[in-house]
């Protein structure tokens, strides 16, 4: 299998490490980003991926290695620290260049039989609400199947977690792992993805916005055909 982790984060901290222990426990390629290291740009709201087309915005060519290791994963791993109660502005700001992506615009049809895991760690809480920031895109993008893992760490270091803690981490691990290697070659959208698709396919037929409408239109959404079949 094929993992592509998004680090929310430059440094190497608890939540690095469990994105890595959760690569490592399903034994796959991994292509690691970090954030803002590897891409760092703000979106700044020209719209031309939504009335246009992405390949203009001006963070086009620099988003691309990252857009391309997505596409090529079966695994799509987010991980950010919480910071006051939500992701890092670094994995913010990247999840904001792929609005034109979400299903109300013109979302990758690869994204349908992927499955994704949004990790988060924080000293105290904020944990579920920084598993939805993530959670949020990848429910748009259309990715199969998600899964969140959150958890207070009580420290500011992975070298300052307890023993107990990190035995209790690396079991939850394994078992993500165990799941997600067993549906490897099972994974279907939920009930709710395919309603929200069919709600958009509905809007796309009638045809909001031209460069939108053009490709549900080139992909056959609008008739019988669906990304997941």
């Amino acid at each position: 299998m094929k993992i592509t982790i998004i680090h929310g984060q430059s440094h190497q901290g608890s939540t690095c490490h469990m994105a890595r222990m959760l690569a490592e426990k399903i034994n796959g390629e991994v292509t690691e980003f970090f954030l803002p290291r590897d891409f760092g740009e703000y979106c700044v709201g020209c719209t031309v991926c939504f009335e246009e087309t992405e390949t203009k915005c001006p963070h086009y060519t620099k988003l691309f290695p990252i857009t391309e290791a997505i596409d090529e994963a079966d695994v799509i791993i987010l991980a950010s620290p919480v910071y006051v109660y939500h992701v890092t502005g670094a994995m913010k700001a990247f999840l904001d260049h792929y609005g034109w992506r979400w299903m109300v615009h013109r979302p990758e049809e690869k994204m349908f039989s992927k499955q994704a895991v949004c990790i988060s760690t924080a000293a105290g809480a904020g944990m579920r609400s920084a598993n939805k920031d993530m959670a949020d895109s990848v429910f748009f993008w259309g990715v199969g199947k998600t899964y969140r893992y959150g958890i207070a760490v009580r420290a500011v270091s992975w070298e300052g977690i307890d023993d107990e803690k990190r035995r209790h981490i690396e079991q939850k691990m394994e078992r993500l792992a165990q799941k997600i290697r067993n549906r490897k070659d099972h994974v279907k959208p939920s009930v709710k993805t395919k309603f929200f698709f069919n709600v958009m396919r509905q809007l796309q037929r009638r045809g909001w916005n031209e460069a939108d409408a053009v490709y549900w239109r080139e992909k056959g959404w609008t008739g019988n055909k669906r990304p997941w079949k």
